[in-house]
């Protein structure tokens, strides 16, 4: 079907039969790619007949289509001219794995981040609007989203704007983990509610009981009546009172309700209206049905076993969430002050050893990154030591609430932030590339990153025991460095780490790009040049002693390295500092991420393009080298 499907025009003249066998390609196509390239298969698996139904009845390029986070839009892309590229997915010079405006003209918005699409998709309608052409704009948000404030703000606004929106709201009970929160209760007691179920099991019963070529006909009416009975029965108030219309819930994956339903909205509603579908995560795949947290997000599997293609080496090495989770976990048992809070990323974040090992003090507060730094502030104050386990790229959505609610205030919360650095395939949206900046310029903030794993848990057994404000870890994706061949040292605040000392230039790194740092070390003492190679390890405060001596000492040329935007950022503050004491330093150059977005491709590609690898730093420090000398 796939073959002759290309474009949104070519679904419209399929007929319902034809759009199941669609589904059923898609569906293939999907876990094909994906099992190669990675990526997030069980959302999109989860909302296939959906995206199918949306293109048979409306124009994607008339009626604006926006995708909430965008992870669950592999089919769209197939659908609207992208299928011949989709074997590119996540890769390097290739199609996004969200909604890209720069991708295709099919891309209403830019998408990544949660819980945006209804606030955008009310000014794609409104600039319609005063533009003389309004036609109804379409949402497509789970409700795993529907747990972020921004989510109600929009609802809140186009309600008492009353424009003629289309928002789906896509049921199946996750966003990435389990759904937690009033929100998602609400949503679950529609599909338990007692009066529904009575009757449902009450009509069953009776079919039963019929001879067999009749109970085939009345089974497949009865299935056609269950959404208008799920319609008469469910306590829509909620969506009402926010002033749109109620329609649902209804099955997410069948195709001619959804076809009838979205045509009657289309061609009679001309009010905010609110279809709630009900629908099955990694639908149609069954590994990813029953592990859908594992099938979110995943990296390139077998598709005949649901395996997950790592190498034998890497899984016994554990990644940078995973043993924060295992030290914080030891951390709690010592001190029952400790507790934690995630914003729907529990496994994501590597606390899924904490939940379990103390399920009280763990607090996963849903897509809501505000409410978990404020609420974190709130624990401060009656002195528990709450640590915010955060992607650094989510935690951007929290930046008032650090400044307002936790610096301002001196409250020592402890941010452990996930992520920092270029995460690969999921892109821009995703690369943690600016909290170092976005941290260093708030009062009282203090701010660390480990070379290696050893040196992740000295700093988190320092955040433990700090009081005098908020102090964050920042640490990569990734699996953990180790150099056993090098002394690690006891942390003391705000001073360095001097791994090798001597010559006339100074490497100093940041975090785990010290490996960087390392190998241009031994490269220049290969060609006999001496030099400092520093781990900073704060990078607030800097330490002015640190750079007095390297001046005293006869260092001419600083170079500092770090996996994050090079405004703003550490090496920013190295010559802010070097300044403020006046010291002339003759040469001076600063490696990070340059002053753009970065593209999504894998992390050693990316590096490259950026200049943050040995290679590119030694040419540098040997043609400014010669030239000093």
């Amino acid at each position: 079907m796939l073959e002759k499907v290309k474009t949104p025009d070519d679904v419209k003249k399929l007929n319902l039969n034809e759009l199941k066998i669609l589904s059923k390609d898609i569906r293939e196509r999907i876990i094909d790619v994906t099992s190669r390239t990675g990526g997030h298969l069980a959302p999109s698996l989860g909302i296939i007949e959906l995206t199918v139904a949306l293109l048979k009845v409306f124009d994607p390029l008339m009626n604006r289509i926006v995708w909430d986070v965008g992870h669950q839009s592999y089919a769209y892309k197939i659908l609207t001219e992208r299928n011949d590229r989709f074997e590119t997915l996540r890769q390097y010079g290739g199609i996004s794995g969200f909604n890209n405006i720069f991708e295709s003209k099919y891309d209403a918005f830019g998408v990544g981040h949660s819980s945006t699409s209804i606030s955008a998709a009310l000014g794609i309608y409104i600039g319609k609007e005063l533009k003389k052409n309004p036609e109804k704009v379409v949402v497509v948000i789970g409700d795993g989203a529907m747990t972020a404030g921004e989510a109600f703000e929009g609802l809140n606004n186009t309600g008492g704007l009353n424009k003629n929106l289309l928002i789906i709201l896509n049921d199946n009970t996750m966003s990435i983990s389990k759904n937690v929160g009033g929100i998602h209760h609400y949503l679950a007691n529609i599909l338990t509610g007692k009066r529904y179920n009575k009757i449902k099991k009450e009509v069953w019963d009776l079919v039963q009981s019929l001879p067999k070529l009749v109970r085939k006909k009345i089974i497949t009416g009865v299935r056609r009546l269950e959404d208008s009975i799920l319609s008469m029965l469910v306590p829509s108030s909620l969506f009402e009172d926010l002033g749109f219309k109620y329609i649902g819930p209804i099955n997410g994956h069948s195709i001619p309700t959804l076809v009838k339903i979205l045509s009657n909205v289309k061609q009679h509603v001309e009010v905010p209206c609110l279809v709630h579908i009900i629908t099955k995560k990694g639908k149609g795949y069954n590994f990813a049905e029953q592990d859908a947290t594992k099938f979110h997000g995943v990296s390139a599997f077998n598709n005949e076993t649901g395996e997950l293609n790592k190498t034998k080496a890497k899984k016994s090495i554990p990644t940078y969430s995973q043993y924060f989770g295992k030290i914080l976990t030891k951390l709690a048992e010592e001190d029952e002050k400790i507790v934690a809070i995630t914003a729907a990323m529990t496994d994501g974040t590597g606390l899924k050893e904490f939940r379990d090992r103390f399920p009280k003090r763990c607090f996963d507060v849903g897509i809501a990154e505000q409410h978990a730094v404020t609420f974190a502030a709130g624990l401060s104050i009656e002195g528990i030591k709450p640590f915010v386990a955060i992607y650094s790229t989510f935690l951007q959505r929290a930046y008032d609430q650090i400044i307002h609610d936790v610096a301002l205030q001196k409250l020592p919360v402890k941010f452990a932030i996930d992520r920092g650095g270029l995460v690969g395939e999921d892109g821009p949206t995703h690369h943690g590339a600016f909290d170092l900046s976005y941290l260093r310029c708030i009062p009282n903030m203090t701010i660390m990153s480990p070379r290696d794993g050893e040196e992740l848990k000295k700093m988190l057994k320092f955040m433990a025991g700090y009081k005098k404000g908020p102090i964050a870890v920042r640490y990569p994706r990734g699996t953990l460095h180790n150099y056993p061949e090098l002394t690690n040292t006891r942390i003391y605040y705000g001073k360095p780490e001097i791994v090798l000392e001597g010559g006339d230039i100074a490497i100093i790194t940041i975090g785990t790009v010290f490996k960087i740092g390392y190998e241009v070390y031994k490269k220049l003492q290969s060609k006999r040049i001496n030099s400092y190679l520093i781990n900073a390890r704060f990078a607030k405060p800097i330490d002015s002693e640190l750079l007095q001596n390297l001046y005293d000492n006869g260092v001419k040329f600083i170079v500092t390295i770090e996996e994050n935007a090079i405004r703003g950022g550490f090496g920013s503050g190295i010559l802010e500092k070097a300044n403020e004491l006046g010291l002339k330093f003759k040469k001076f150059k600063m490696f990070g991420i340059p002053d753009k977005f970065i593209n999504h491709g894998k992390i050693s590609k990316l590096h490259n393009l950026i200049g943050l690898e040995p290679k590119n730093i030694l040419n540098i420090i040997f043609n400014e080298y010669a030239k000093s000398n």
